[in-house]
């Protein structure tokens, strides 16, 4: 023995490894077995995890089921499988695998389709990212966010002119089906004046994902967008991660001082999607069978899009919200209104007069507008709603010709000048109207309109 060696030393270098694991514990996987399966939701008992980690069902001679813990009672974990759960049996083995909050991100995703997991759905191979970026993004102190101050181009004249938008504005595209939504997306992806564009297309039918790719968006709209694709067909879980998945690629290119933009197709899928794994948990349903949870992950999602910091960039968003049968008292689309920095609203009647994009003059509304633009733009965007209002207000009269000429000089006007006024809001699908332009166009258009007595020119 070294005379410099005591016994203890050398109990100390025994002890040595037991201690360094004491130190650094390794986490416990405990596993447990699948015990009931209701409806959408797994149960099992004997596995320790927290909200949020993943877990693998194994499946006896196949393929495991990915599994996300979304409840628990007593000693019961609740999962919510992310694919095909046949093929499972009771007593199956469920193990935790841990949290899957890092997603990875880079310039690799530019042109890249990829489903609600972050798995690539095209024909292009792995995706070239290395930067991993949490799912649930960076919370920004509300003061330190820079304000909404400079225009944002989309290409289209009526929103440039009359509901013009800033960047990191929020806005919320409200439609019913068959109105022409995804069109006018695709109009803002391939003119937006952005450097990323997002697409989120979430809860909608799987033809239209090609169809939104190939057909609207273009190979030019996609050199510079990452579409995340988790159609009606996935299961809940995967479609509320892809909307998540989708807003965490925009703010990880907005933290590198990059001008995004965010289109959210829809938002209201979104929202149906958290509904049914609310409901399978066991949650009441409150507001026309939305459960209270719902109504808290609509801000906790649209709030993450926005100005960043001093020095950073911008994601400006478009979210879409279904109305059914057209009724904008549908309680997602209240929520939405609240929380959101304006709307634009489809009008069916325009639709079918083939007005494209069928922009409802009257209900639409822009709530930073008289933050981004100079005043003569305001008075001229105002003044071409008094005349759209106008006539609509008398609309029912004009038609059935009950109106007579020169009973009310504002609504001579009105008719006089309406077909002007459709055809401003008229625009083909691959023309875009820059910003000065549309400007240019406004005040033409209203260059001889008469100013009724009491308005300020």
């Amino acid at each position: 023995m070294n005379a410099k060696t005591t016994p203890q030393a050398i109990d100390r270098q025994r002890l040595e490894p037991y201690l360094q694991r004491a130190r650094n514990p390794r986490p416990l996987v405990v596993e447990g077995k699948l015990k009931r399966m209701v409806g959408l939701t797994l149960e099992s008992v004997g596995c320790q995890a927290a909200i949020g980690d993943q877990c693998r069902v194994m499946r006896p001679g196949g393929v495991p089921v990915e599994a996300e813990v979304v409840g628990f009672s007593g000693d019961k974990l609740l999962l919510m499988p992310i694919g095909d759960v046949r093929g499972l049996a009771p007593n199956a083995r469920v193990i935790p695998v841990g949290r899957g909050s890092q997603i990875q991100v880079g310039d690799g995703l530019l042109g890249r389709v990829l489903n609600g997991t972050g798995m690539p759905l095209d024909d292009k191979g792995p995706l070239a990212v290395s930067e991993n970026f949490p799912m649930s993004g960076h919370s920004i102190n509300p003061m330190a966010r820079r304000p909404v101050h400079q225009p944002l181009d989309v290409g289209v004249r009526a929103i440039n002119a009359l509901f013009s938008v800033g960047e990191g504005q929020r806005m919320g595209l409200f439609a019913g089906s068959g109105v022409g939504k995804s069109v006018l997306l695709g109009m803002m992806t391939r003119f937006t004046n952005a450097d990323v564009v997002v697409v989120g297309l979430i809860g909608e039918r799987g033809r239209e994902v090609k169809e939104f790719i190939t057909d609207i968006l273009g190979e030019t709209g996609m050199a510079r967008a990452v579409v995340v694709a988790a159609p009606a067909d996935e299961p809940p879980l995967v479609r509320l991660h892809g909307a998540i998945l989708a807003t965490s690629i925009a703010e990880y290119f907005r933290d590198r001082g990059l001008r995004v933009l965010l289109l959210m197709d829809s938002l209201t899928r979104f929202a149906q999607a958290q509904r049914e794994i609310a409901l399978a948990i066991g949650e009441p349903p409150a507001t026309r069978g939305y459960p209270p949870s719902v109504f808290a992950r609509l801000p906790q999602l649209v709030e993450r899009a926005g100005n960043g910091g001093s020095g950073g960039g911008s994601i400006t968003a478009f979210y879409t919200i279904l109305t059914e049968s057209d009724d904008q008292g549908d309680p997602l689309a209240e929520a939405a209104r609240a929380i959101l920095d304006g709307h634009i609203v489809l009008s069916r009647r325009l639709a079918e007069q083939g007005c494209y994009p069928a922009i409802d003059v009257e209900s639409s509304i822009s709530r930073v507008m008289p933050n981004i633009t100079e005043s003569l733009h305001q008075q001229q965007a105002r003044r071409f709603r008094q005349l759209y209002s106008t006539y609509q207000e008398n609309y029912d009269l004009i038609n059935v010709g009950a109106y007579t000429p020169g009973s009310n000089e504002q609504v001579d006007e009105a008719i006089q000048i309406y077909p002007r006024l459709l055809d401003f809001l008229r625009q083909e699908m691959n023309q875009p109207v820059s910003f000065r332009e549309s400007l240019t166009n406004l005040d033409q258009l209203l260059a001889n309109a008469i100013e009724p007595a009491g308005v300020a020119a």
